[in-house]
C-alpha cells in the first residue's frame, strides 16, 4: 500500500472481528514509531501490548468504552517526559506531545498498511489503567489503541475535504499565492 493510500484509507474502527492478528505486525508498527522526529533524537515512548482478555476488559471499563473489549490486542503508549524535559527544560513539555503525536501517526499508518484497524483512545482513567498494568506513576499514559481486524461497514464519504478551506499563503486568510511570471522556455540551457 502506498503512503497516500494509507493516509486516506485509515479510519477509526470500533467493531472488531474475532480473528486474531499476528502480533508481529503490531511490533513492526511500533518499530515504525521510532522513526518519528524527536527533539535531540531522544525517544521518550514505551509501549505495552496487552492480549490478556481479562486485562483488555479492565482497560475497556476504565476507558468507559465497551467496544475496546472486542479487540484482540490493546497497545498502551506510555511516555517518560523526563527524557525530554531534562535536556530541554523550557521547551520539553511542548516537545513531548508533538513527538508523541508524530510517533503515533507512524504507528497508525503502519497498522493500516498491515490491514489492521484501531481507534485512538484518549479518554481513560489513567490512574486505574496504570495500576492494572503496573505502570509506574513516573510515566504518563498518552493513549491506547484497541487493535484487530475491522468488522465495521463504512459508508462512502460524499467528497474529500477541500484543501482551500484550510490553506492560506503568507498571511492569515490570504487565499492565493503571489502571481508568478511566465518562464521563458527559450532560456539558455543550464539557466
Amino acid at each position: 500500500m502506498k503512503l497516500q493510500e494509507a493516509i486516506k484509507k485509515r479510519k477509526s474502527v470500533r467493531k472488531f472481528s474475532s480473528k486474531k492478528p499476528d502480533w508481529r505486525d503490531i511490533i513492526e508498527a511500533i518499530h515504525t514509531a521510532q522513526y518519528a522526529p524527536m527533539a535531540g533524537g531522544l525517544f521518550h515512548l514505551k509501549f505495552v501490548i496487552v492480549d490478556n482478555k481479562q486485562l483488555i476488559e479492565e482497560i475497556a471499563k476504565w476507558c468507559e468504552q465497551s467496544f475496546i473489549s472486542e479487540a484482540q490486542y490493546v497497545v498502551v503508549v506510555v511516555s517518560d517526559p523526563g527524557i525530554v524535559t531534562t535536556p530541554f527544560p523550557k521547551m520539553g513539555e511542548y516537545f513531548c506531545p508533538q513527538q508523541t503525536g508524530a510517533a503515533i501517526q507512524n504507528f497508525l499508518l503502519s497498522l493500516e498498511e498491515s490491514g489492521l484497524s484501531t481507534c485512538w483512545i484518549g479518554h481513560m482513567n489513567e490512574e486505574k489503567i496504570g495500576k492494572t498494568l503496573k505502570i509506574s506513576e513516573d510515566y504518563t499514559i498518552e493513549a491506547l489503541f484497541p487493535i484487530g481486524y475491522s468488522n465495521e461497514i463504512f459508508k462512502k464519504k460524499k467528497q474529500d475535504p477541500d484543501i482551500y478551506n484550510i490553506l492560506y499563503f503568507n498571511k492569515w486568510e490570504k487565499y492565493r499565492m503571489k502571481k508568478t511570471e511566465k518562464i521563458d522556455s527559450r532560456a539558455p540551457e543550464g539557466y
